[in-house]
């Protein structure tokens, strides 16, 4: 079982899973989930790995910030993270809510993101997912950002049935573990928690404006892995391809939104791969980056 630590970071205190030993290798999950997202992706890739999990500000058991949900200031908390442990350098996997901060971290740090693997959400307004948005967002932007507190008022008492639903579409029914399906529902049960999950679509806006200023004066050098599944299969590539010099795209197929849930071991064949030439250069410095 992974170590779950208690660190305070850009003025929040998260909440950390910490497993294995090696070069770093950092996880940022989505809405609706916490950390235990990875939990089958950190078992893999902590024999060779010190993987580093936590809950995004505001999510899970991390601090109940009043603001800072945008994806400019998440990058920040993350790049915090990492410092207050003592890694200069990492490779960095975002999904969903997690992909605009870790995008956005190797644009702003690119020494200290070596690898970037993304997958299953848009970057804001760049160019490339006009098919997939063709009918206008999922329906939920809307309603999460809709009238302050609408959202949290609508749903509480009922978080179970709304976390349900996106547990079930995000795995094309087949749902997930009763144990991760639980500690999901337990994340987003009271107002303040859904308030704090809220407030991410509520900054989507703002996270929008920094990654247009972020590609107007860098691009991603680093190697860059894009992922897509249902429902956004090959969108994030195609917005990535003209501001990444290198770029590996993959849409796993019979696949739902949740891809480490639903389907780790396709996940885990296109990471462990990937992952490897960065990890033999790290050790080639004589464990630098492993902490």
């Amino acid at each position: 079982m992974p170590e779950l630590r208690r660190i305070l970071a850009n003025g929040v205190e998260l909440n950390v899973a910490l497993s294995g030993s090696g070069p770093a290798v950092l996880l940022l999950h989505g809405f609706p989930h916490t950390w235990e997202l990875w939990t089958d992706i950190m078992a893999d890739l902590s024999g060779r790995y010190r993987v580093i999990a936590p809950d995004l500000r505001g999510f899970g058991a991390s601090g109940r910030a009043a603001s800072g949900y945008d994806a400019g200031t998440l990058a920040e908390d993350a790049a915090a993270l990492l410092t207050t442990l003592g890694i200069s350098s990492a490779a960095v996997v975002g999904i969903d809510a997690g992909t605009a901060p870790a995008f956005l971290l190797a644009l702003r740090r690119p020494g200290l993101v070596r690898r970037l693997v993304v997958m299953e959400s848009l970057l804001g307004r760049l160019p490339g997912a006009e098919d997939f948005l063709a009918d206008g967002p999922p329906w939920w932007f809307g309603f999460h950002s809709a009238a302050p507190h609408l959202a949290e008022t609508v749903l509480e008492g009922h978080e179970a049935a709304y976390v349900d639903w996106f547990l079930h579409a995000g795995t094309l029914d087949d749902g997930v573990r009763p144990a991760i399906r639980d500690a999901f529902v337990r994340a987003y049960t009271g107002r303040e928690a859904l308030r704090c999950a809220f407030s991410y679509y509520r900054a989507l806006p703002e996270s929008a404006v920094q990654i247009e200023q972020a590609v107007a004066t860098a691009r991603l050098t680093m190697p860059t892995m894009a992922l897509g599944a249902r429902p956004v299969g090959a969108a994030l590539e195609r917005q990535l391809r003209p501001i990444t010099d290198d770029l590996t795209g993959h849409v796993i197929e019979d696949c739902g939104h949740i891809i480490p849930l639903h389907r780790p071991r396709s996940l885990l064949t296109l990471l462990r791969p990937f992952l490897a030439g960065w990890d033999a250069k790290a050790r080639d410095r004589g464990g630098a980056d492993i902490r």
